[in-house]
This record gives C-alpha cells, sequence and structure tokens, in this order.
C-alpha cells in the first residue's frame, strides 16, 4: 500500500496526471493519508492508544465515542440497505464497458475528459460503435458523465432515487463503490476492510480504462477491445471475476452494518 500511494504522492508533487490511478483520489475523497491511519473499528478497545475526537479513554486504552456511531446510524443504513439490494439480484454482463465510450460520444479529441490520451478509434468510429453496440449502463455515477447525445441511447435512465432498484453486482463501477462504502463507514469499520475494498477497486478501474476508447497501452494498460467479439468476451470473462471477488466484500460490509445497526441507540 505505502509503495503505491507513495507513487500517487510523486506524480501529484510533480504534476503529473495519470488517466486511470487518479481516479481513486480525484473521483473517490478519501485522502492517502487518511487510507494510510488504521482503525480497528466499532466496540474495539485500542490498547495505549491515544484520545482524539473520535476515541474516548477508557480502562486499558481508548474506545470510538459511541456519539459518532449514534450521528451516522441513517448513513449506516442508507448504505446497508443499497449493498443489500445489489447483492440480491443476479450480475448483468451483457454490457461491455460501453459506459466509457458514451462519456466521449460525439466529442472531439480535445473535448474529451483525458484528452492528452489519444483515442484508439476516430470519433467518428467511436460513436458508431456506441450506436451500433448500444448502451446498458444500470449505474447513475458512470451515467451522469455521459455526454447530452448519448443519454437518449441507455437502456436504462438512472437517477440517484433510482440507485436501490437498478445497482447490481456484475457492474464494475457498483464493485468499485464498495471502496467508497467502506471508508464512509470507517472509522466504524477495520481498516482492513477498507484497504482491500480499495485494492480490488484499484485492478477494477484498470479494466475499465482498458476497456475504454483511449489509448493507454504506453501506459502499460493494453486494450480490451470491446469493438471485436474477442475483445467482448474477454470483458465480461473479467468482469464475473471481479463480481465473484466483490461478493464477499460486499457480504462483509454488509455484515459489519447489521452489527453496527444492532448496536445503534434506538430511534426516540
Amino acid at each position: 500500500m505505502d509503495g503505491w500511494l507513495a507513487q500517487h504522492l510523486a506524480r501529484r508533487r510533480d504534476g503529473v496526471k495519470h488517466p486511470v490511478h487518479d481516479f481513486l483520489f480525484t473521483y473517490y475523497s478519501l485522502r492517502p493519508a487518511q487510507l494510510r491511519r488504521w482503525h480497528p473499528g466499532h466496540g474495539v478497545v485500542l490498547r495505549d492508544g491515544a484520545s482524539d475526537r473520535d476515541y474516548l479513554a477508557v480502562d486499558g486504552g481508548v474506545l470510538l465515542d459511541p456519539a459518532l456511531l449514534a450521528k451516522r446510524t441513517d448513513s449506516v443504513r442508507w448504505i446497508r440497505d443499497l449493498l443489500a439490494a445489489t447483492a440480491s439480484r443476479p450480475a448483468q454482463l451483457g454490457c461491455f464497458g460501453m459506459h466509457e465510450w458514451a462519456m466521449v460520444y460525439r466529442q472531439t479529441q480535445d473535448q474529451v475528459r483525458h484528452n492528452s490520451w489519444p483515442l484508439r478509434l476516430s470519433p467518428a468510429a467511436t460513436a458508431e460503435v456506441v450506436q451500433d453496440r448500444g448502451v446498458r449502463c444500470t449505474h447513475f455515477d458512470a451515467f451522469r458523465f455521459f455526454t447530452a447525445p448519448a443519454r437518449p441511447l441507455n437502456v436504462h435512465q438512472p437517477t440517484r432515487e433510482l440507485q436501490p432498484v437498478l445497482e447490481q453486482p456484475g457492474c464494475l463501477h457498483a464493485n468499485m463503490d464498495l471502496y467508497k462504502w467502506a471508508y464512509k463507514l470507517s472509522p466504524l469499520v477495520p481498516s482492513e476492510l477498507v484497504t482491500a475494498c480499495f485494492a480490488l477497486s484499484r485492478e477494477i478501474r484498470e479494466l475499465d480504462m482498458r476497456a475504454s476508447p483511449y489509448d493507454l497501452a504506453d501506459l502499460g494498460f493494453p486494450p480490451v477491445r470491446i469493438e471485436t467479439p474477442e475483445g467482448r468476451a474477454e470483458y465480461a470473462a473479467a468482469q464475473r471475476s471481479f463480481a465473484d471477488r466483490a461478493a464477499p466484500l460486499r457480504a462483509a460490509l454488509l455484515t459489519a452494518c447489521d452489527r453496527l445497526l444492532a448496536a445503534s441507540p434506538p430511534t426516540p
């Protein structure tokens, strides 16, 4: 972890942008220093620890302030319900990563988000792939970055309110977001769970961008050419593997939420 974070911090210090890995610190809001800070989780006495705004001194060490859980019970419940709804559905493996293509649909090279990196196909050919393949994105936080002409092409029209209805466990971004839900539960959950979700999110992000319309081969990310049958098969196999690996992390987060809610003070 420290080695990987050191690379990110060195790039940031030197003003070097990374189209794959920066996402983990720009889209997601947890700072590297926060990721490195270890927490044992709710109800665990940390021997010889120092009290601070989140920790109270008790016999033998420090303990997370019970007021923290009371203050965040509603958030824990919302996260728990979203995770449970997502886990209850079968994984959909037919999107083939077209969300990244919809984000550049009908844009010029200068207009795309990562315009320092070339598109693998011309803008016209990229648009043709989107039109021919269609878009089946269920994830609101990907959909909201679609270009305006791409949005009507999506089979679904996700909103924040529909997120618990549409979120499904085959989605790369839903599985990357396990990291977000883990750190939003921190320090109430053990840091080991947060870092495990971060590690998976980092791997998924690489597939996400390898299947994108950008040419990132010079960065060491060979393309998954989803515009071809072979590329779509490669993507779907990797997507299924990530869904399988995400399932126990989602289950662990659900268990943590249930324990936190059981320990929460009753609502008046």
